[in-house]
């Protein structure tokens, strides 16, 4: 049996249960045990933690048929335990470096205690790290081992528990379990503490508390729910009424009871304005119900409200609550007009277009910051197009970008009066990047942030950890996020980490990129189109080189000798070389392209034609490798500074070990992988075919459908997703010449 038991309870926490489990296991203390309870979770929790207990024995998975809530879902862990000691993980919440080496060491030390009681620190999304208010309470300072009795200051501490090691024999002889419903900490940690003769502390913080930005926080949900802890203290004094030796608990926990009805109360964001009356009312009926004798009142205000709950005066208490609501309203329309002032910025027009009614059937369009009409916005306006003609579609373009927009679809240049009017009327905005933080979304207002690319690189709050990557605000960045409506995802693998990089309230969508689905329905004269547009001759083999942007290096200078490639490919092979976006032209590539040794092909409109037109794809850390996996053809990673790169920018997987086919390292390895064919090979073929299964799986050719269906129209149920292996398959350029001559 191991030494401790983690019962972790999980509920859609996708975004950031991989960051919980692995805390634990990289714990230097290895004499434990995980349950992991999965309480229905409608996301990809269950399959995390499937994948887990693959990869490590020590987690043990239980999966519940439906939802029964925090509580429940601990006591179906609890009944699994084996452990001496039983903690209480939740699954947003991470534990520190050597925590449970640190409670198991005090735990011998202090001759195995009923309730180890130990530190904790709140940890918030933009690095700030706060310590617990009350650490004091657990200096170790008197005996090692006590009674509540001797310190009952401990009561002070956050009702909750998962900053104490339990220990197993003492839960099941105290016959603690968890209730259902909000506030189910308060009766299991008040009755255990109470009634442990051996307690003991640890000053050191073992549990990094995540304060996250939306949603996980009953606190701050407004709900009737709140109403449960008035069960949850009846079960607090039925446990003192059957346990007449802890009387001397009644005058303690009357204060705590009252103190929490109070803060219940007094927090907005918890009671709907009209159930305030009825829980008032309610409290006060608690409190004279079970007011000990002799009791005294705090002093100063707080008394007053004790002696308001106690006189049942909730008119006293809306006034009281009235004067501090005041003075709140005063700083909110500080604030208020200070925004104001800024908006002012954006001009009177802009304003007044705000003031109009929005426009239902409008849809405003725009990818890359505008430089272009593609990505998967592109997608979704083609197949809106076709299943809902009545929008009218608008692109928001640059002026030199004009020309791409199709025939027949509105064009709105930048920053012109058309472009704020779009802005501000359109039911619909639809981007692969942010609009600009001038941008004000209005209520009715639906934003769809479909992304470009599936991430290998860190992003959003991610690049925290990495400050030499970039300059970020990352607090303008979350403001512009809170304006998301829906998130597209490609693959379960985006989906958790757009919601822990971006911690919003919006819908994640989980279709597939839309770009893709060109990949998936390309037919033969598609892919022989693509490359009779870029002047291939039939039979020629054409290698797409798209390296990614580097923060480190101020343009596009490619760590390949372009000129030798193409000498060594020979004449039969073409080498198609695109840049990154962010750095427009480069003189490189253009000197090598009057020689005629390469195509440069930078500024093709559409990369899903560059795909189409390809035979391999030779790539480092671009997100084009996700895309062109779709095809199924070959992929090359050329990552010469790898160990540069990851340190810089951070990535989210091991390239090197992990790779969607053949990996060079040097130009001299790379040149013999593509003249010795090693490229293509059963162990590239098989490297390939994980990673599409993991990255692909949702690109069955039908994402820009469900995008449109969901989101315009008001289709709650998403498209099932077309099994892996009998989707259809773009023919290789190859097998669309074979296809020609057969014919």
């Amino acid at each position: 049996m191991p030494k401790l038991s983690l019962v972790v309870p999980v509920y859609k926490v996708q975004g950031y249960l991989p960051e919980c489990l692995d805390s634990v296991l990289g714990q230097d203390c290895t004499d434990f045990e995980i349950i992991a309870v999965d309480d229905c979770s409608p996301d990809g929790s269950g399959a995390i933690l499937d994948e887990y207990a693959k990869r490590d024995s020590r987690i043990h998975v239980i999966h519940l048929t439906e939802n029964v809530g925090l509580g429940r879902a601990r006591n179906a862990g609890l009944e699994k335990a084996t452990g001496d000691y039983v903690l209480f993980l939740d699954s947003d919440d991470t534990l520190s470096d050597g925590a449970l080496s640190a409670i198991r060491d005090r735990l011998d030390a202090t001759d195995n205690p009923e309730i180890l009681v130990f530190d904790y620190a709140r940890t918030y999304w933009d690095g700030r790290v706060r310590p617990n208010l009350r650490a004091d309470l657990l200096k170790q300072d008197g005996p090692d081992v006590f009674s509540l009795a001797e310190r009952p200051k401990l009561l002070d501490l956050l009702q909750i528990v998962w900053n104490k090691a339990y220990r197993r024999d003492f839960v099941t002889r105290t016959g603690l379990t968890f209730p259902p419903g909000y506030y189910e900490d308060a009766p299991w940690t008040f009755c255990s503490l109470i009634s442990a003769e051996r307690i003991a502390v640890l000053d050191r913080v073992c549990v990094r508390y995540r304060q996250r930005r939306e949603g996980g926080n009953i606190l701050k949900t407004v709900s009737r729910k709140h109403f449960d802890v008035f069960d949850q203290y009846q079960r607090v004094f039925d446990f003192l009424d059957a346990h007449e030796e802890l009387a001397e608990w009644r005058g303690p926990l009357f204060r705590k009871m009252a103190d929490h009805y109070l803060t219940v109360l007094e927090r907005p964001g918890r009671l709907p304005q009209d159930a305030r009356a009825e829980f008032f009312h309610r409290a006060s009926a608690d409190y004279r119900a079970r007011l000990p004798k002799g009791f005294t009142r705090p002093a100063g205000g707080r008394g007053h409200k004790y002696g308001m709950l106690e006189r049942d005066a909730y008119t006293t208490m809306v006034s009281a609550l009235a004067a501090v609501k005041f003075r709140q309203r005063v700083k909110t329309r500080t604030r208020t007009a200070l925004n104001r002032s800024k908006r002012s910025a954006m001009g009177a027009f802009y304003q007044s277009q705000l003031r109009l009614p929005l426009d239902d059937n409008l849809v405003l369009f725009s990818a890359y910051w505008s430089r272009s009409v593609s990505c998967n916005p592109a997608a979704i306006d083609a197949e809106l197009a076709r299943l809902a003609p009545h929008m009218r579609r608008v692109w928001a373009v640059r002026a030199e970008n004009a020309a791409q927009v199709p025939k027949g679809v509105r064009v709105v240049r930048v920053g012109s009066r058309e472009y704020w009017a779009a802005l501000a009327r359109a039911k619909y905005l639809v981007n692969n990047v942010n609009f600009a933080d001038s941008v004000v979304k209005r209520e009715g207002q639906v934003h769809v942030q479909t992304h470009h690319g599936t991430p290998l690189k860190t992003m959003g709050l991610d690049q925290q950890r990495f400050p030499a990557s970039t300059d970020m605000d990352f607090e303008k960045l979350l403001e512009r996020c809170d304006r998301w409506d829906f998130s597209i995802s490609a693959n379960r693998f985006s989906t958790v980490i757009w919601e822990r990089v971006y911690p919003c309230s919006y819908t994640t969508l989980e279709t597939g990129y839309p770009r893709n689905d060109a990949l998936v329905n390309a037919t033969s004269e598609d892919v022989r189109a693509a490359r009779a547009a870029l002047g291939l001759a039939d039979g020629a083999k054409a290698f797409l080189y798209m390296p990614t942007h580097r923060e480190y290096q101020p343009g596009f200078t490619p760590p390949l000798d372009l000129a030798r490639i193409a000498d060594e490919l020979g004449p039969d092979v073409t080498l198609l070389v695109r840049g990154h976006y962010f750095y427009g032209s480069s003189p490189h590539v253009a000197e090598l392209r009057r020689t005629g040794r390469i195509v440069d092909v930078s500024g093709h409109a559409r990369v899903e034609e560059l795909y189409l037109a390809a035979d391999a794809l030779i790539t480092d850390y671009s997100s084009a490798m996700f895309d062109y996996a779709v095809l199924d053809r070959p992929i090359i990673s050329y990552v010469p500074d790898w160990d540069v790169y990851s340190a810089v920018r951070g990535t989210y997987f091991d390239l090197l070990q992990e790779p969607p086919g053949a990996v060079a390292t040097t130009q001299a390895e790379l040149l013999r992988l593509l003249a010795s064919g090693e490229y293509d090979s059963r162990d590239t073929t098989e490297r390939r075919d994980a990673f599409r299964r993991r990255f692909c799986e949702f690109d069955d050719g039908h994402a820009a459908e469900r995008v449109v269906r969901r989101v315009f129209l008001g289709e709650e149920s998403l498209l099932p997703i077309v099994p892996f292996d009998e989707r259809p398959h773009a023919p290789t350029p190859a097998q669309s010449l074979e296809l020609v001559e057969r014919a």
